[in-house]
């Protein structure tokens, strides 16, 4: 808008009116942050659950309105997922429920982000993360099922770990691989504990818990099942 202002093309008049609405809009039930990018990097991405469909295509146009060229909606019904794509040019992962609006943008991150689960079980989470990463411009590598009852599993990829610029481990039951990894490597470790698990587990609790209390230096923990924060936060790391 300055240069638009100084080319003449633009009065200062009605750059202040595109002022006054520019940081956000007032859809009546949401407010997208159009700022949101200049001050973190990255658009605002789209919680899902517990809005219509009508709800997050008004969102995500808006979004896309003010030149967001990738938008991220997580945790997605299949049913949102239908509405949306009638509408937007996106690609749905039905296993992580993440929808990416728009291109994936190549990767300009410094390094690779691994992202680790101890099960299959965990992969739901595993690709909200890894998706998140890739959307948010990182090289990501998957190693599924890996967990700490086949250690060997694990140190078969010794190499691929060390190399990393972020690991995030992805894990339910005791939730030890983030402890595991974090002795292995010199990167930061993401802990996601995830609610797989018998009884005792508590839904995850047992797992935080034991990623909270990690011996292993370098290692942070993310909320439960929040595989899109730790892709996030991975993300902003990566591009340190």
């Amino acid at each position: 808008m300055l240069r638009q202002i100084k080319e003449g093309t633009l009065s200062p008049e009605d750059a202040l009116e595109r002022l006054i609405i520019e940081p956000f809009e007032d859809l009546g039930y949401a407010k997208p942050d159009h700022h949101r990018s200049i001050r973190q990097g990255a658009a605002e991405v789209i919680y899902g659950e517990g809005k219509t469909p009508g709800q997050i295509i008004g969102i995500a146009g808006a979004l896309k309105n003010k030149g967001a060229e990738t938008v991220l909606v997580t945790r997605l019904s299949k049913e949102s997922a239908e509405a949306l794509s009638l509408e937007f040019n996106m690609r749905y992962d039905a296993v992580s429920r993440v929808a990416v609006i728009g291109p994936i943008p190549e990767a300009d991150g410094r390094g690779e982000i691994v992202v680790a689960t101890g099960g299959t079980c965990d992969m739901p989470v595993a690709e909200e993360a890894a998706i998140t990463a890739e959307a948010l411009g990182n090289r990501v590598v998957r190693l599924y099922d890996v967990g700490v009852a086949g250690l060997h599993r694990l140190l078969k990829n010794t190499e691929t770990l060390t190399a990393s610029s972020v690991v995030v481990a992805v894990a339910g039951m005791e939730g030890a691989l983030a402890s595991v990894i974090g002795g292995l490597v010199g990167c930061p470790v993401i802990g996601v504990p995830t609610s797989v698990g018998y009884g005792a587990s508590f839904g995850g609790l047992s797992a935080l818990l034991c990623m909270l209390n990690s011996c292993a230096s370098g290692v942070s923990v993310v909320n439960i099942d929040n595989g899109f924060g730790a892709g996030y936060l991975a993300s902003m790391i990566n591009h340190i």
